[in-house]
């Protein structure tokens, strides 16, 4: 199986069927961040402090993975140039037509999160990347592509899944029952039966792997990242939540040639 492309139709048919992630924000959204009443999210929750921004104002920001009418569109009425980059073309739809309705100037690009070729070295200067890489089999390329493209003192924000999430039953845990069965790293290419696998393909569901903490904070650092803060969110619908987060977000930067 192709995991990129079987994701990207999986992501399609999310939007479809109305997938939180999927819905684009109101006029009413946009119209509040031009006048500098905004915020967005890495994680399913917490918005991410203002304090780890930068100057919006003609900032070069890519939203990585980041379609569906969201993120790109309200940092863009913040003031930035934004390029939104995902798998899906139906979720870069869902940019467009927000640039479109509501006047914003806003790129969209599709490809693989893992290669972002389409983009000379040292293009941004904030790239803005929620949870996602949890639908890529090895996320290090993620993280090194991200130090490629971003400038000298440029910001990776990013939403990353807690890995133990995924060493439980997803069967049971939609009854709330919380068993472990699953090592790290995980992938739903093979730690789960066939059976399984076709109930997830019949639904649509995008396919997922467990990232282990080595390869999500330690891979920024091996890429040449400086990570300068983070906190963690829950999802209130997954019962793991009641016990510990299972979200976290990170403030990474690309050291200038001084440092």
């Amino acid at each position: 199986m192709d995991i990129r492309d079987y994701n990207r139709e999986a992501w399609d048919a999310q939007v479809e069927q109305g997938n939180q992630w999927t819905v684009p924000v109101s006029s009413q959204v946009v119209a509040e961040a031009r006048s500098g009443q905004w915020e967005v999210l890495l994680t399913p929750t917490i918005p991410v402090p203002r304090g780890w921004f930068p100057d919006l104002d003609s900032c070069d920001v890519l939203g990585l993975a980041s379609g569906g009418g969201q993120q790109g569109p309200i940092l863009s009425a913040a003031g930035a140039v934004v390029t939104v980059f995902d798998n899906s073309d139906r979720q870069l739809q869902q940019d467009r037509h927000v640039a479109d309705r509501d006047g914003l100037t806003l790129s969209t690009v599709q490809g693989d999160m893992a290669n972002l070729g389409a983009f000379a070295d040292g293009s941004f200067d904030l790239i803005f990347h929620p949870v996602s890489n949890c639908f890529v089999e090895d996320v290090k390329p993620v993280w090194r592509e991200c130090f490629r493209v971003l400038r000298p003192g440029g910001l990776l924000l990013a939403g990353i899944s807690n890995p133990a999430m995924f060493i439980f039953d997803a069967t049971k845990r939609e009854e709330g029952k919380l068993i472990i069965r699953h090592r790290l790293p995980y992938s739903e290419l093979t730690d789960i039966t066939p059976t399984e696998r076709q109930a997830f393909t019949d639904k649509s569901d995008p396919l997922m792997f467990g990232h282990t903490l080595e390869d999500q904070l330690g891979g920024q650092l091996q890429a040449g990242f400086v990570l300068t803060a983070l906190f963690e969110d829950s999802d209130p619908s997954n019962p793991l939540s009641q016990h510990m987060p299972t979200y976290i977000a990170t403030r990474a930067m690309k050291p200038t040639m001084a440092e």
